[in-house]
Order: C-alpha cells, then sequence, then structure tokens
C-alpha cells in the first residue's frame, strides 16, 4: 500500500506504509539516526547508558549511547538498530536533534506535542497513523532533515543584549561572562554550538558561542553580548528580530569558521574597512582604515596586558597591528567627537588553505 504525503519540498513525495518486511532502499534506524546526528556537527562525550541490543564497538554505539543519555532516543530498552525507520521516529529524532521547543535545555519535543510542532513546520502529515506506518527510505528521510533545516533558518527570533550588570558574572558553562566576546545565551542550544545570528532588518550577522542559558524574558529567544549585539545592530536598539543558522559545536566547526565575519561601526557615519573580524588566523596583520578619522586608544592582550596607543589615523592612512600569540584581543577605537567603541577578536591558529 503506498500513502501520498506532502512534505513541501516543491512536490509531493510518495512515502511507503508497509510492514517491517520492507524493500531494499528503505533505512533502518540506526542509519537513519547517524545521518541524522552527522548532520548538527555535535560534540559526543562518554555516556554509562546503553541499549542492551547495541554492543560497545558496533557501528554507531557511541552516537547512540550518547543520544540515550540526552534524551534524543528515549525507548528502552533495547534500540532495534536493523529495524525500518518510521515517520514518528525519525520527526522526533530531528526535533530532538535540533534543539526545538522545550522551555529549557533538560526539556525534550514529545509527540503529543506534535500537531503543533507540524503546525509550525509543515514538513509531514500528523495523522498518528500515518506516522507510526509511514517507513522512510533514505532520501526521504534526507528531503525531510534539508527541509526542516530550511525551515528553522528562517524562522523570526526576538532577540536581546545583556552587558555591563553581567560582566565577569558566571555562565551556565562555568566561564565568566565577558560583553566583549562573541557569545550568546540560549535556552536550548547545546553549550559551546556556533550560530549564525542575522538581523532580518539589516541583512547584517554575527556568530556566537552559546556559554549561558537564557533569556528568561517572555519571548525573547536568545540574549547576545554586547559586542555581538553591536556588530548588526545599534545598542539602543535593544531587542531586535534575527535568524538563526546552527553551525555545529565550536570544536568541532572550530573558530576559523569565524574569520570573515566583521565588525566594522565605530559611530554612525565611521566605519572601519574592512574592519575586525571575530576570529583572526595567527601568521596575519590587522589592517584598519576608514572614510573618517578615528583613533586607536588602547591594545589588551590575551594576558591581560593593557598597552595605550593614541594613535590618530587620518583617511587614506592605514593602522596595522600583527598579533604575536593566540588568545582574544581588545581594541579601544575613538571617534573624532570623542565616542567610543570597543572591538575584540579571537586570534587562532588555522591550518594553511
Amino acid at each position: 500500500m503506498r500513502k501520498m504525503i506532502s512534505l513541501l519540498c516543491g512536490a509531493s513525495v510518495f512515502l511507503s506504509a508497509i510492514t517491517p518486511t520492507l524493500a531494499a532502499d528503505t533505512i533502518s534506524r540506526r542509519d537513519g539516526f547517524l545521518l541524522i546526528w552527522s548532520s548538527i556537527e555535535r560534540q559526543l562525550y562518554p555516556c554509562n547508558e546503553a541499549f542492551s541490543d547495541v554492543s560497545k564497538g558496533e557501528k554507531g554505539y557511541a552516537e547512540i549511547s550518547y543520544a540515550k543519555c540526552r534524551g534524543i532516543i528515549d525507548e528502552a530498552p533495547t534500540f532495534r538498530s536493523t529495524a525500518p525507520l518510521n515517520l514518528e521516529d525519525a520527526l522526533l529524532w530531528l526535533f530532538r536533534s535540533r534543539s526545538v521547543e522545550g522551555k529549557d535545555w533538560k526539556t525534550m519535543p514529545q509527540t503529543s506535542d506534535f500537531p503543533s510542532l507540524l503546525t509550525r513546520y509543515p514538513i509531514a502529515s500528523s495523522d498518528p497513523k500515518v506516522l507510526k506506518n509511514t517507513f522512510l527510505s533514505q532520501d526521504q528521510l534526507f528531503g525531510l532533515m534539508r527541509h526542516l533545516d530550511r525551515l528553522l533558518s528562517t524562522e523570526p527570533h526576538q532577540v536581546s543584549l545583556y552587558g555591563e550588570e553581567f560582566q565577569g558574572a558566571g555562565t551556565a558553562s562555568g566561564e565568566k561572562f565577558d560583553m566583549y566576546a562573541f557569545t550568546a545565551a540560549h535556552k536550548t542550544f547545546p553549550l559551546d554550538t556556533l550560530v549564525k545570528v542575522t538581523n532580518i532588518q539589516n541583512s547584517k550577522s554575527v556568530i556566537v558561542r552559546i556559554n549561558d542559558r537564557g533569556p528568561y524574558v517572555k519571548g525573547r529567544d536568545m540574549d547576545l553580548s554586547v559586542a555581538s549585539f553591536e556588530s548588526i545592530a545599534d545598542r539602543s536598539a535593544g531587542v531586535i528580530q534575527a535568524t538563526f543558522q546552527r553551525l555545529g559545536a565550536a570544536s568541532i566547526v572550530g573558530p576559523c569558521t569565524r574569520l570573515n565575519v566583521f565588525q566594522t561601526r565605530i559611530v554612525p557615519g565611521v566605519r572601519l574597512l574592512p574592519g575586525i573580524s571575530q576570529s583572526f588566523a595567527l601568521g596575519g596583520e590587522i589592517t584598519l582604515r576608514s572614510s573618517a578619522s578615528f583613533v586607536v586608544r588602547s591594545v589588551r592582550y590575551p594576558d591581560g596586558f593593557t598597552a595605550s596607543v593614541e594613535n590618530w589615523i587620518l583617511p587614506g592612512e592605514t593602522y596595522q597591528f600583527k598579533p604575536s600569540v593566540t588568545g582574544t584581543y581588545l581594541f579601544r577605537i575613538g571617534s573624532i567627537d570623542g565616542r567610543e567603541r570597543s572591538l575584540s577578536t579571537d586570534v587562532v591558529q588555522c591550518p594553511a588553505s
């Protein structure tokens, strides 16, 4: 028997609703989960929980066991690796792996949430019989993943900032909050995740690392550090509408992802060319210029030492700085009318291209 389900990917896709004795192209639960997991670039950590039918050393053992620890997979006591993957489980794993819904990082979507989730993200039917009795091929699962990720990357979110009053305070990651670092607080994204945040109004983007939980104001989805917020909006705005693109764990994706994301504005009307990038490759030289005069007041080095510079750069001139070690550098830059802004960059060791 064949059931027609619209995946809204530009065409309707036939999904087979058949018994567990399936055609060769139906993907297994293990291979389906591994396909979903591999697409999110998430860090694996050791886990003591395991399914009785998934042995250590077996394909997917680490990923499946970790997913059980995190509540992404909650079947018990067996996983049934070779059984066919149905639409219900595929959607549940997709929503959970993408950190969709939930009041906090501990709250996972349930099948009871499907009516609201599939209204918000219309990628498949919400009919319980269809969900349980439709089995997927690899291509169909891949289509679901791509469509959900497209919807997630274009969904608008309310984004605010937090700054001086939290400077030096502890974060959920155990780090001290630094308002000059490119970090953010989110309720459900895993800590250490890199997220590209794009201001819908002006299309400016910043890549932030999730190192804290929040915000706890109703309707808001992310708190950005001052440096992050000012990279894409005027601080006076306070709250903006933005989209999120989850890039993956910083330990996997790496800081070199952020080499070409620039901070350019000192004050209204005074912009740096090309600007100070969020990350900068060790061995290179930072070169700044502007069509208006600006002054480099000081540079704070990774070890905390601050060098007074007081170097005025006139139109047509350039300011050059070559970092000598990896770490975060903070540049205090001002305009001719006395206003200032602090811009930071993380100097990192990047592989040769």
